[in-house]
């Protein structure tokens, strides 16, 4: 059982971001608050996508909304993804790493299947800014972060602030 309340955005190192989530068994009312309590983060943190893991719990669950609104925010439960097009590298960040940006190589389109809140599979395709939520936010049911797919280049960029979020971790612990 989530304790939905007490979730909120989380921030690299903490481990639960860099582990491989866990499938959802049941979708029930506890699920359900989840997903709008992950809209809601997503939201307030203006982003576009959002996985459990961000919210702080390791379940294969993330939603999207290609315009970052709540009401075209869609619910995704045990994804997977199939990639195809071409390779196209962009700039990208997440909430989980703020104020740190790179290029990121990801595939113009991809099919997903999904199960939606109310435990039906659905399948959909997706190119251009939805493909690019859909890897992301897979990524992170992995354990990946955008920093892992970084350039050495990005990576050294990204340095300062990394050690910064490190080192904020380190005193929220204390």
């Amino acid at each position: 059982m989530v304790e939905v309340e007490k979730c909120c955005i989380t921030r690299w190192p903490t481990p639960v971001l860099t582990e491989k989530a866990q499938p959802v068994e049941k979708i029930d009312d506890n699920i359900r608050a989840l997903a709008e309590k992950m809209k809601d983060i997503m939201v307030q943190y203006k982003g576009v996508g959002l996985a459990g893991p961000q919210a702080g719990v390791s379940l294969r669950i993330f939603v999207g909304s290609p315009d970052g609104t709540k009401e075209n925010a869609k619910v995704y439960i045990n994804p997977v993804i199939t990639p195809s097009g071409s390779l196209e590298a962009k700039e990208e960040g997440c909430l989980s790493l703020p104020g740190i940006w790179g290029n990121i190589k990801r595939y113009t389109k991809c099919s997903i299947k999904a199960q939606g809140l109310d435990g039906k599979e659905f399948a959909e395709d997706a190119e251009g800014i939805l493909a690019r939520i859909f890897q992301h936010e897979c990524d992170h049911l992995d354990g990946t972060l955008v920093a892992n797919r970084f350039s050495t280049v990005a990576k050294i960029a990204a340095r300062r602030k990394l050690k910064q979020l490190r080192e904020d971790y380190e005193q929220q612990k204390k």
